[in-house]
């Protein structure tokens, strides 16, 4: 995808650019001295960790282990896997002394260490490697665009090393996984099976065995999908996710690459079979969300601004009438925030009104009102975000409500 410039984007575009949305809200801001990356303040940060916790408790049920490898290495790594060959330009290099380092642009070279650092048997496969990992790409400063295209970002990338076999199950289980994140916020996912290139590494056979493979598991979960012929990687085909977004703008997020070759022989992967005979593995690249980054981008200007209650930095405001309701609003407060709601109050120099419409600007999806009436009756008086009606309930309904919409994850 080409990413435009601000004065290029449509009128509409233009409107929910993530980057206005992001210095409205409070979640992020760019500056000269880092140009190409972000500076994430403490709203935006909540997202971030919100993002995270549903991936992780996801993979968590799957079986996943969460490895964290080196963000500089040396830089033979990187000439073992041809990333110095053919991606130097787009990589950071640092020198010290006569030794040459790389910040790394990706993660796979580095699970190759995690796996190969003791023998491996047949019965530990497949396993799975999950990294949410910082990466840098030395991208042309012409090319960047807020957090779309950036130099640093943080991918939720996850190596499966299989035995061929186990190919079909494992991809099956990946478009479950995509599938299940990728409706939590809306999102109906469309597929593409990306089959050999006319440069490519192994036989013809093993791709064809491969690309079957993946045809069978998409097949076998009623996946409709698109053919990209030779559109694959050039170490294997790969299956590729696309997202439409409220503007009607696609997005390749999401990705589940077969490795036939290239991790495992460049870094001499092996296991022990049955037969106590050493055996290559296969390898499945793939990320759920993609770059954090650009998922934050995509999800902000879909949702203009105004995220899910469970994304929201700030889930509720409480807005005393005036000073002398500021205890009772306190009180409120309190409540809420032991209930674990991210929880704001607001200061009553300024006059309802003006709260209220700040509170909307800043998309907060609960603005809770208290005067006299509500500290009489032992209530509150709230308005939804993207309601006009206002409605009366107990402090302990309205947690419980917020808390269950959380919970769901609901939109």
């Amino acid at each position: 995808m080409q990413f435009m410039s601000k004065d290029e984007l449509k009128p509409e575009e233009s409107k929910n650019d993530h980057r206005a949305i992001g210095e409205a809200l409070d979640l992020f801001s760019f500056h000269e001295v880092a140009p190409g990356t972000a500076f994430w303040h403490g709203k935006g940060m909540i997202i971030f960790r919100e993002l995270e916790k549903l991936i992780r408790g996801e993979l968590d049920q799957v079986g996943y282990e969460e490895i964290s490898t080196p963000i500089m290495v040396k830089k033979e790594v990187f000439e073992k896997s041809g990333h110095a060959k053919y991606y130097r330009e787009n990589m950071f290099e640092l020198e010290d002394g006569d030794q040459t380092y790389f910040l790394k642009p990706m993660n796979c070279p580095e699970s190759t260490y995690v796996y190969g650092s003791r023998i491996r048997s047949y019965k530990d496969l497949p396993l799975r490697l999950s990294e949410i990992g910082r990466l840098h790409r030395n991208e042309l400063s012409g090319v960047l665009g807020g957090l779309f295209r950036a130099r640093q970002f943080t991918m939720d990338d996850a190596h499966i090393y299989l035995r061929p076999d186990q190919i079909q199950g494992e991809v099956s289980s990946l478009l479950k996984l995509v599938t299940k994140v990728y409706a939590i916020f809306g999102f109906s996912p469309k597929f593409y099976l990306s089959t050999m290139p006319d440069k490519a590494m192994g036989d013809k056979k093993a791709w064809e065995k491969a690309e079957e493979a993946l045809e069978m598991a998409l097949k076998e979960n009623g996946v409709k999908h698109e053919l990209k012929e030779k559109d694959g990687a050039f170490y294997g085909p790969k299956i590729d996710i696309e997202i439409k977004d409220s503007l009607g703008r696609s997005w390749q997020l999401a990705t589940i690459q077969l490795d036939l070759l290239m991790l495992p022989e460049q870094f001499g992967l092996t296991y022990i079979d049955e037969e106590g005979k050493k055996q290559k593995p296969m390898v499945i690249h793939r990320a759920v969300y993609g770059s954090f980054e650009r998922f934050i981008g995509v999800l902000l200007e879909h949702f203009e601004g105004a995220l899910p209650l469970w994304l929201s930095p700030v889930q509720a405001v409480v807005l005393p009438v005036s000073e002398k309701f500021t205890g009772y609003g306190k009180k409120v407060f309190d409540e809420l925030k032991n209930a674990g709601i991210r929880v704001e109050i607001s200061d009553a120099n300024e006059t309802l009104g003006k709260r209220i419409r700040e509170a909307e600007v800043r998309k907060i999806p609960y603005v809770i009102v208290v005067g006299e009436r509500e500290e009489s009756g032992d209530f509150v008086n709230v308005r939804r975000r993207g309601s006009k009606d206002n409605t009366e309930v107990k402090v302990s309904e309205l947690i419980s409500r917020i808390k269950k919409e959380i919970e769901e994850r609901a939109l």
